[in-house]
């Protein structure tokens, strides 16, 4: 028998086989590596302040929407929450709505004939008439927090905190898909207030003063608007750290008629219309 033929096989055979489980130990990092990359680079989305409007400075404002030459509005805190209507020019309120005080208001949005509002830990969203704010029902939301809510004419898409977008049925208000925000670095997380503009989601990132352009096909950011001067240029003062009262960045409106975007704060006493140079 020839020993040494045997010998050098198995030997053959022993490193094949290691060499094999190394590659693909090495190929998973690489797959990996391959699909940070396709997440493209946040670019910069520079801004223009271009006018201001009043504000009620005690509204901490959770949800804002521009509506038929009217804004909507839903502000926060337990036995505070209010929904309002109110003309952006002079800032008179037009219709408004006190939540049951168990109600902590997140995120609004109006859809069709109707106003979605979301809660914060109740887990539950409520439905009222867009003409009247009477109360149509309510509905449950599948996750322990609500933040930000806006629709793309055919979801109701809202945030909680986390890094994902949760798509809503109209029809039936079942969860239909969640996406997942993310972007070269991995996961984004405290995605809060939302506005659906020009097929995209713009979204506050909570407790800070940017502002997010998502993808929704994708979940990328794709752009960042940087409003951390704007303060400063619009007059408002220096913002508020307390724990039940911080003073951020917080509310995003969008007039599609006119393509204006508005934006404001909780507790500011301005909306501020801005121009974003996509």
């Amino acid at each position: 028998m020839n020993y040494r033929l045997i010998y050098t096989f198995l030997l053959f055979s022993t490193l094949s086989f290691v060499s094999c489980n190394d590659e693909t130990a090495e190929e998973q990092p690489a797959e990996q590596e391959q699909t940070a990359s396709t997440v493209p680079p946040v670019r910069s989305i520079p801004y223009t302040l271009l006018k201001q409007y009043p504000h009620n400075a005690h509204s901490y404002t959770q949800g804002l929407q521009f509506v038929d030459g009217y804004m909507y509005e839903c502000t926060g805190h337990y036995g505070q929450s209010h929904i309002y209507k109110y003309e952006l020019e002079t800032g008179k309120v037009l219709n408004e709505y006190k939540l049951d005080d168990k109600y902590f208001g997140e995120g609004l949005t109006v859809m069709g004939d109707k106003i979605y509002i979301i809660t914060w830990r109740e887990k539950t969203g409520l439905i009222f008439d867009k003409a009247t704010f009477k109360p149509l029902g309510t509905f449950q939301l599948e996750t322990n927090e609500g933040w930000g809510l806006t629709n793309d004419s055919a979801h109701l898409i809202y945030s909680d905190g986390s890094p994902y977008l949760y798509y809503l049925n109209p029809a039936d208000l079942k969860q239909v898909k969640r996406i997942e925000v993310v972007d070269a670095y991995g996961p984004v997380g405290n995605i809060n207030e939302l506005e659906y503009i020009s097929g995209y989601i713009y979204a506050n990132q909570w407790e800070t003063e940017f502002i997010l352009k998502i993808d929704p096909a994708t979940g990328h950011v794709v752009g960042k608007a940087d409003l951390r001067n704007l303060r400063g240029q619009a007059g408002i003062p220096a913002r508020s750290y307390s724990e039940d009262m911080p003073e951020v960045l917080n509310g995003i409106a969008y007039d599609k008629e006119t393509n204006r975007v508005f934006i404001t704060g909780k507790n500011w006493p301005k909306i501020l219309e801005i121009k974003l140079d996509n």
